[in-house]
């Protein structure tokens, strides 16, 4: 007990993170434990436990959904970073029923994950989330501030933000990151690259609209320093980037031909899906970094981000 007191003095205590073993979970547990903190990841296989365990972190088997055994395996950690999601790869987003599982993690999960935190006697929420949900605003820029347009696909966003709202309206500190699109070593952009290198379309949205990107070790670098952040909603990204640059970094990476729009059909067909996908978003992160220093060490997307596609998880 001593050595935790004098762990939390100077700044280090022990994490609960959900989606452990996914994209911006995995960056997530390298950054907590590079600034010292002691980790526990949430599981759900061996395959997963290795994972974790590989990163330096503790793995714990608990049901997501079940508020007791949630509870029961955060009780002694300090914070809880909720990093579960399921993002549907590619093409398999614009079959019927792709958004039910990530849904049920935004609504009802991260629900649970509140509840469970204040059982624990948790002092601090970090929750991911996505910028996905301003408004489209031209060639203007977004801060936190911006507006929010909520459709049928953003609508869980923002239930899981207010989620975690309400564990700081009780007393606690509630963090949420609105990330960019996660660019880099995840299954979509891989999915992109192998289609850019057959030569097939791929790019969505207005050329010269903006898109809000962040690489995933920016975006797990952002949740250990958001331990340190007051209460509120944050953006996290690079340098904002025009589609059609972002288009031709992807082509780049795969060494295929000129970039090529997916037809116009496909963003009807995708509706409210697609629709947040292709929203101008020119958004800030001076917010965060002000409020706790972090900055990308990836600010401007390249063709280097893609360079080392790291093992895909179960959820990220």
């Amino acid at each position: 007990m001593l050595q935790a007191r004098r762990r939390k003095e100077v700044g280090l205590v022990q994490v609960f993170v959900t989606g452990a073993s996914g994209v911006v979970g995995r960056a997530a547990l390298t950054a907590l434990r590079e600034a010292g903190h002691d980790v526990r990841g949430l599981v759900r296989s061996r395959e997963a436990a290795r994972t974790v365990e590989s990163l330096g972190a503790t793995p714990v088997s608990a049901e997501l959904y079940d508020l007791a055994d949630l509870a029961t395996a955060m009780q002694g950690c300090d914070a809880v970073a909720n990093l579960a999601t399921k993002v549907p790869v590619g093409s398999a987003a614009l079959r019927p029923g792709s958004l039910r599982e990530i849904d049920r993690l935004r609504i009802r999960g991260s629900r649970v994950v509140v509840a469970a935190a204040a059982r624990a006697g948790v002092e601090a929420v970090v929750h991911q989330s996505l910028s996905f949900v301003y408004a489209d605003a031209g060639d203007d820029w977004i801060d936190e501030d911006g507006i929010v347009d909520v459709s049928r696909a953003t609508e869980p966003i923002v239930v899981a933000e207010d989620h975690v709202a309400a564990f700081a309206r009780d007393g606690g500190r509630a963090v949420s990151l609105r990330l960019g699109l996660v660019t880099g070593t995840d299954p979509n952009t891989r999915w992109q690259v192998r289609r850019a290198a057959a030569g097939r379309a791929f790019a969505l949205g207005r050329p010269r609209s903006w898109m809000h990107v962040v690489h995933p070790d920016d975006a797990g670098a952002a949740v250990a320093h958001a331990l340190t952040a007051p209460t509120g909603i944050y953006n996290i990204g690079a340098d904002p980037v025009r589609r059609s640059d972002f288009a031709a970094v992807i082509a780049s990476a795969a060494g295929g031909p000129a970039p090529r729009s997916l037809p116009r059909w496909v963003e009807r067909m995708g509706a409210e899906k697609l629709e947040i996908l292709t929203r101008s978003h020119r958004v800030s992160s001076q917010r965060f970094v002000d409020a706790t220093g972090w900055t990308p060490a990836r600010p401007t997307l390249s063709p280097e981000w893609l360079a080392h596609p790291s093992r895909e998880g179960s959820h990220g």
